[in-house]
């Protein structure tokens, strides 16, 4: 007499059959709640990043040293700390911002009213000083001091810090505020003052650090200057390109694990075809989604 649950040799009793297709179908449920836990936790850091945003368009008001307009990138004076002077180009690293209106900002944080004060933004997107030293500033360059106090010019690659990048462009020509006569090895030399928008982003210039500091490949920091739209720092960018690979292995396992576990099964019981198939295609579109929400962190990443 046949023992509950055996079958005759070469064919799968039902018992035996219920039995793999319920192993089967925990481990699919076990995998699951595991990738919806990666799911969350994915759709919670850019939640975070943005109420991060949400900061940015804030100024902060100072005391005055010196001469200090609207549009001047300014500096701490090293004297007074609750006082902004106008930046000089060998203060670059002491950059602070660009001092604007108090109503051209979301927030503004007031200081002492009894004393003459100025606001400046240190991220936004605000008009700054700047000048046609180093060549005619296009839609796009990256913008650092230039040799006027509080002016900046198109970026070179003996500079270590950066203001942003520009919105708008400048020739020299047109839309002139003023103009300063410069002293250089080759003499006297004219410049013309102007207004550009920039996107304030202070930060190492990029030049400078693919000379000097970590080597960048060519592609890859015009990668990601093209989807930030920003100098980006070297340190973001190879950590952008880690969590491409990681996302890429991940999405690639888990194909690869749903597709092999699925043909393997569907061999075993091809009674359950269906369940098996529907199981496969979740699978198929949790990997999808672990794709797409690395791509998403890696944007943010590149971007904030």
């Amino acid at each position: 007499m046949a023992k509950i649950g055996e079958g005759e040799k070469g064919v799968v009793s039902p018992i035996e059959t219920g039995y793999t297709y319920k192993q089967m179908w925990r481990s699919i449920t076990k995998r699951r709640r595991f990738y919806w836990a990666v799911i969350l936790a994915g759709f919670a850091v850019p939640t975070i990043m943005a109420a991060t945003v949400a900061g940015q368009a804030v100024s902060q008001s100072y005391g005055v040293t010196g001469i200090v307009q609207k549009g001047m990138i300014v500096m701490l004076d090293p004297n007074n700390s609750k006082n902004v002077k106008a930046l000089s180009n060998t203060s670059g690293a002491s950059m602070l911002g660009v001092v604007v209106a108090a109503n051209d900002t979301v927030v503004s944080l007031g200081g002492d009213s009894t004393v003459s004060q100025v606001f400046v933004a240190a991220s936004g997107k605000y008009d700054a000083l700047v000048s046609n030293q180093n060549g005619v500033i296009k839609n796009g360059d990256i913008i650092s001091i230039s040799s006027l106090d509080g002016v900046g010019m198109k970026a070179s690659g003996d500079q270590s810090v950066v203001l942003g990048k520009a919105l708008t462009g400048f020739d020299g020509v047109n839309n002139v505020s003023g103009t300063a006569a410069l002293n250089t090895s080759s003499g006297a030399k004219n410049v013309s003052i102007g207004l550009v928008q920039i996107d304030i982003n202070i930060s190492h210039n990029p030049l400078e650090v693919t000379t000097t500091g970590l080597s960048i490949p060519s592609f890859l920091r015009k990668s990601g200057e093209s989807i930030a739209g920003k100098p980006v720092s070297a340190v973001r960018l190879y950590v952008s390109f880690g969590v491409l690979i990681l996302t890429l292995f991940m999405a690639a396992s888990l194909l690869y694990g749903g597709v092999r576990s699925s043909l393997v099964s569907l061999g075993r019981n091809p009674l359950a075809k269906t369940s098996i198939l529907r199981g496969l295609v979740q699978v198929v579109l949790l990997g999808l989604i672990v794709f797409v929400i690395g791509l998403v962190a890696i944007y943010l990443l590149l971007k904030l």
